[in-house]
């Protein structure tokens, strides 16, 4: 399956990336090649393969939910560019 360079044209587009020629003629020829792999690991057989999240057998890796002590207000808002008071300063949005 074959990218155009205006198929890539308009997906840069979509994600705002400015692309030369050049650039455009080897993302097409790259972004072809990974839809071809694509292709190709659809046509692989999965009947009887059961869905997994990771392929070893993992049970709760999270540590303990302890209580500890959190940051002092100065200690958290020590690197803010803009601070007012206890909060973080931020431009206004709206007109």
């Amino acid at each position: 399956m074959g990218l155009s360079q205006e198929d890539v044209r308009w997906v840069a587009h979509l994600a705002r990336l400015e692309l030369s020629d050049a650039e455009l003629e080897t993302m097409a020829r790259q972004l072809s090649s990974i839809l071809d792999y694509v292709n190709l690991l659809q046509q692989v057989n999965t009947d009887g393969v059961e869905p997994l999240a990771h392929p070893l057998p993992v049970q709760n890796v999270f540590r303990a939910d302890e209580p500890t002590a959190s940051l002092l207000v100065d200690e958290a808002l020590a690197n803010a560019p803009d601070r007012r008071g206890a909060f973080y300063g931020v431009p206004a949005v709206l007109d």
